[in-house]
């Protein structure tokens, strides 16, 4: 049976309305996909954003470390300096030697034969000792006693008799004293000295400057004189300045007046002891 015409029309509207709404459903659906890449293509972008950020703030946070590391590093450092710089000023106004001495008394050693005894001081880490060679005139056994009273055999290297300077070694490892240059001392600076004065051991004297290059023995300007107390048992001892450096060996003193004492310098000491170590060793030790 044909279809009436208003049937076909209801149909037509029908068919029609279906067709609209498919393709509205669908420009809804694409419009809403788009929306939602979109939003995620922000979403990524601001995730992105946020990791470099982040990442950013990490780096300046380890930056800021390491600088907080090298702050405390410097300033541990520069703690250690005024610390030394305490001591030594300490020092320079005679209130107090007893840093510098803490320090310099354990690179002094005792020296003992079967016929005297004296005082040595170490000049190389490997435990190499100078002291006067007068300390050693008679004896056939040579030892060394150290701050840890560890007495130990004492090998001879040599001498240089004008300068009254003798070259030892003792095994071990030791921390060493320093030689300064003994040009630059001043008439008046604050010395000490240390040795083992009428068998004391390891005893300390404080004093002064009181005269450079005066002539000795060896008719050679080449001695400090100092009033802190010098007597037997201190020869071959260091005389150490307010930096805690050696500025000359204890060699004599002036038996009818009173403090006065005499130093080889330095620069001498140097001279004496790379020429005997030259000629036994074919080496400069110092």
């Amino acid at each position: 049976m044909p279809l009436k015409r208003h049937h076909k029309i209801i149909i037509g509207s029908f068919s029609s309305f279906l067709i609209i709404l498919l393709i509205a459903n669908t420009v809804f659906i694409y419009i809403l996909y788009g929306q939602l890449q979109l939003s995620y293509n922000q979403l990524g972008t601001e995730i992105t954003e946020l990791k470099e950020d982040t990442q950013s703030k990490l780096n300046t946070l380890t930056e800021n470390l390491i600088d907080t590391r090298t702050d405390i590093t410097t300033i541990n450092a520069e703690l250690g300096s005024i610390d030394k710089q305490f001591a030594t000023l300490k020092a320079s106004v005679g209130e107090d030697f007893s840093g510098i001495i803490e320090d310099a008394v354990k690179s002094v050693v005792t020296i003992r034969t079967d016929v005297g005894q004296g005082t040595g001081f170490i000049i190389t880490n490997d435990g190499y000792v100078v002291t006067n060679a007068h300390v050693l005139a008679g004896g056939q056994i040579v030892q060394a006693m150290d701050y840890e009273q560890n007495i130990l055999p004492a090998q001879f290297i040599g001498y240089n008799s004008k300068f009254d300077i003798a070259l030892l070694k003792i095994s071990g490892n030791y921390e060493r004293l320093r030689l300064t240059d003994s040009d630059k001392v001043q008439i008046g600076e604050k010395v000490i000295a240390i040795g083992n004065p009428l068998g004391l051991q390891f005893s300390v004297s404080q004093g002064i400057v009181s005269g450079i290059h005066r002539e000795g023995p060896n008719g050679i300007e080449a001695y400090i004189q100092t009033d802190a107390a010098l007597n037997p048992g201190n020869s071959g001892g260091p005389l150490i300045d307010t930096d805690g450096k050696v500025i000359g060996i204890n060699n004599f003193k002036i038996g009818a007046g009173e403090s006065l004492g005499f130093a080889l310098e330095s620069n001498f000491i140097e001279g004496a002891v790379n020429e005997i170590s030259n000629q036994a060793l074919g080496r400069i030790l110092i």
